[in-house]
């Protein structure tokens, strides 16, 4: 799929507003969906693709073989299981159809050069970049590891030496550090990928199966997860969440924060300056067409 076909899917203003998901307004949550846009450079954006495609790759196989390259060059079960929501089988071949195309340092710096190049075009050459990529450089470094592989793997890679760089790495390790503790959120609550993914997109408004399908599952799949969440009561005969099913959403959320509790420590007064900042820069990288445009894609990540 060529950018253009990317771009004309996703980050062109939507015909029809889609409105925003109702979600929690937590200090966790508020970081995380400020820093969406920014963190997701190093696949969405045109300068990211072109670099990528200069390597023989496409969107989706640099994509999986870009995150999956802070692990190393690891067996596609291990990527398999640290990604933890998409089909196996799907993941496992286009994992393998990245790694095959290009060597783990090329798409490491197609991702940093890429998403270098997107933020320096989008967000000029403010002062603020560096401090705030500063700041939240710092509160990372010394979170605890355990059980968050892509952090992990993330925090042990070169930091940038540009200021945009040292920004997008930052909102990626916040990204990585929250979707790692999202899973054993998720795995806590008795879900599996198919059940956590068809939760979340009630969740947020999806129709049931449009973003289970964007990660390779088919009818069947969600069938039985429909039934599974049916019989603990979370989903309604009419496929709708019910208020029980909400409140066990509401739960995974709060744990999910919860797990990011020493990063939101860290970042003590200084936190609110940079949710301001950081939500500004993200809405030029929106309107700049460089990330999706629907608001849903931003709060599902």
């Amino acid at each position: 799929m060529d950018y253009e076909t990317i771009a004309s899917l996703y980050l062109r203003p939507l015909a029809d507003p889609i409105t925003p998901p109702n979600v929690p307004t937590t200090p966790a949550r508020r970081l995380r969906d400020a820093l969406e846009p920014v963190a997701t450079q190093g696949w969405w954006s045109r300068e990211a693709y072109d670099r990528y495609n200069d390597l023989g790759l496409g969107f989706f196989d640099a994509y999986v073989w870009g995150r999956a390259a802070s692990l190393g060059t690891p067996p596609a079960a291990v990527v398999v299981a640290t990604f933890g929501v998409f089909e196996p089988t799907f993941l496992a071949s286009v994992y393998e159809a990245g790694r095959g195309a290009t060597s783990r340092e090329k798409i490491l710096t197609a991702r940093e050069d890429g998403a270098s190049a997107s933020l320096r075009r989008l967000l000029g050459d403010e002062i603020a970049v560096g401090r705030v990529a500063d700041d939240l450089l710092a509160a990372l470094a010394n979170l605890d590891c355990t059980a968050r592989p892509l952090y992990a793997g993330l925090l042990a890679l070169p930091v940038p030496s540009n200021p945009h760089g040292r920004l997008w790495r930052a909102a990626e390790l916040v990204r990585e550090h929250r979707g790692d503790g999202h899973l054993a959120a998720c795995i806590a609550a008795g879900l599996g990928p198919v059940t956590m993914t068809l939760l979340t997109e009630l969740w947020l408004g999806y129709p049931a199966g449009e973003y289970l399908s964007s990660r390779g599952y088919g009818p069947e799949h969600q069938a039985n997860a429909m039934k599974e969440l049916q019989s603990r009561g979370w989903i309604s005969s009419s496929g709708e969440l019910t208020d029980a099913g909400i409140q066990a959403r509401r739960e995974i959320e709060q744990a999910t924060d919860e797990s990011q509790d020493a990063l939101i420590g860290g970042l003590g007064g200084g936190l609110d300056s940079i949710i301001t900042a950081t939500s500004t820069w993200s809405e030029r990288v929106i309107d700049g067409g460089s990330f999706p445009t629907d608001p849903r894609k931003r709060a599902a990540g």
